[in-house]
């Protein structure tokens, strides 16, 4: 509305304004006329026919006075003979050009301009235009503008209706689920279409609830499976001890084996502990990496002489399969157990009389070890999960084998710390491989 008005006094002014100059122009016309009329150049009637005609085109009231104020001619032929005297005639008798708006009963402008011979003013030509027919333009343009103005404001406010319907609803459902997230419940998804930023929000939103959603069914399973293997060899050692206790007479040899059995059942218990503690440091960033040169062939080497007996068991054979003699910066204890988490997983999940092998050599500045196996293998849609805390694959033969999902997981981790990487391939009953890649210089 403002915009309304002040565009309607913009075309206002410059109508007046243009009518305005457009009298005065015509105005000095006829001036020039009636001053010929002093050389004799026109003639009295000429000058009448004149006026008449144009009072009658530019439909106004002409008058010429003399320079004693008296009316030698009206196109109206009311005021003929007679004196008048306003402001504009007195000022264009100084020889000035003038006009002045008025608005009485009706709106009008006076416009006074000398008649001038030989520089001297003999007299004025006065003219008088009503303005109503400008005005009355102006009101119907700020009609048409003020319904107009109410079309844009009534199409913008339905519009802007439908943007906030659009923009509020996506909003609301991302809200809501959130809300439900923060009660519990995880398994959310928002459900939007198009390609905006809300879309792109939904779409994040979406991915985070599916990855809190996993990683907290893992932590219930984690949670569950971890009780259970606490639970059983805390079972397996209270039977063991109430068995000693109950009995009156123990031969030394029945005595042995089954503190030989508790030692085995608190050994597990260890493990699992060292992992749930290995992680925790993981986790708080205490994990310090003492960077010591060691020869890694030395390593795997002692590595396999360890789990040798384990793999013995099943009859599997490892093979370390070197060209040359590799050292470099790790830290030997911590690079010990990433690589036992991974050689004793492929020992687990290796049939029996089956074949692994580990190959040590060096490639683009890098040192790569590989640990190659023809196990049982990984299903496809479980490889890009198996690094992830509390994962496994096979939860059964985890439980059986004493797995608590959090190997790799740890592996992954001391390699990275020593700014390496690890991949791993793999297809189901034809084996795995895991590669791991060391800087040479760090």
């Amino acid at each position: 509305m403002l915009i309304n008005s002040f565009v309607s006094e913009v075309i206002r002014f410059n109508s007046v304004y243009e009518k305005k100059m457009h009298l005065i122009s015509q105005g000095k016309i006829m001036s020039s006329y009636v001053s010929n009329y002093q050389t004799g150049r026109i003639s009295n009637d000429e000058i009448i026919s004149l006026m008449d005609g144009y009072s009658k085109e530019l439909g106004v009231r002409i008058l010429i006075v003399s320079k004693d104020r008296k009316v030698l001619y009206d196109t109206s032929k009311t005021s003929m003979d007679t004196k008048i005297s306003n402001w504009e005639i007195e000022e264009s008798l100084k020889g000035k050009s003038v006009a002045k708006e008025y608005s009485s009963k009706e709106r009008s402008i006076y416009i006074a301009i000398p008649i001038l011979f030989e520089n001297e003013v003999y007299g004025s030509i006065f003219i008088s235009s009503s303005l109503e027919d400008v005005y009355k333009s102006i009101r119907d343009m700020k009609r048409r503008y003020f319904y107009l103005s109410l079309l844009c404001l009534s199409i913008t406010g339905f519009i802007s209706f439908l943007l906030a319907h659009v923009i509020a609803t996506p909003i609301e459902r991302l809200t809501k689920s959130i809300n439900k997230m923060y009660q519990g419940d995880l398994e959310q998804r928002v459900e939007l279409r198009g390609h905006d930023e809300l879309t792109d929000m939904a779409r994040a939103f979406n991915l985070m609830s599916t990855k809190l959603f996993q990683v907290d069914k893992q932590r219930k399973e984690f949670v569950g499976n971890v009780s259970h293997e606490l639970r059983t060899p805390l079972s397996a050692i209270k039977l063991l001890s109430q068995s000693l206790l109950h009995e009156d007479i123990i031969e030394p040899n029945t005595y042995k084996e089954f503190l030989k059995d508790i030692v085995s059942e608190v050994d597990r218990l260890n493990k699992i502990i060292e992992s749930l503690l290995s992680l925790v440091d993981i986790d708080k960033e205490k994990l310090e990496v003492e960077y010591q040169l060691t020869y890694i062939n030395d390593l795997i080497e002692k590595l396999i002489c360890t789990l040798k007996p384990l793999a013995n068991e099943k009859n599997i054979y490892i093979s370390f399969i070197h060209f040359e003699k590799i050292q470099i910066k790790i830290d030997p204890i911590k690079m010990q157990q990433a690589l036992t988490n991974i050689l004793s997983n492929a020992i687990k999940y290796t049939h029996k009389e089956g074949q692994i092998k580990v190959l040590l050599y060096e490639e683009e500045q890098e040192v790569v070890i590989k640990i190659k196996d023809n196990g049982i293998g990984i299903p496809k849609n479980s490889l890009p999960y198996i690094f992830e805390r509390f994962y496994r694959v096979d939860k059964a033969r985890s439980r059986q084998t004493g797995g608590t999902g959090l190997g790799l997981s740890i592996s992954k981790q001391i390699i990275e710390l020593h700014q390496g990487k690890i991949e791993v391939s793999s297809e189901e009953h034809k084996g795995t491989t895991f590669k791991i890649q060391l800087p040479c210089n760090i």
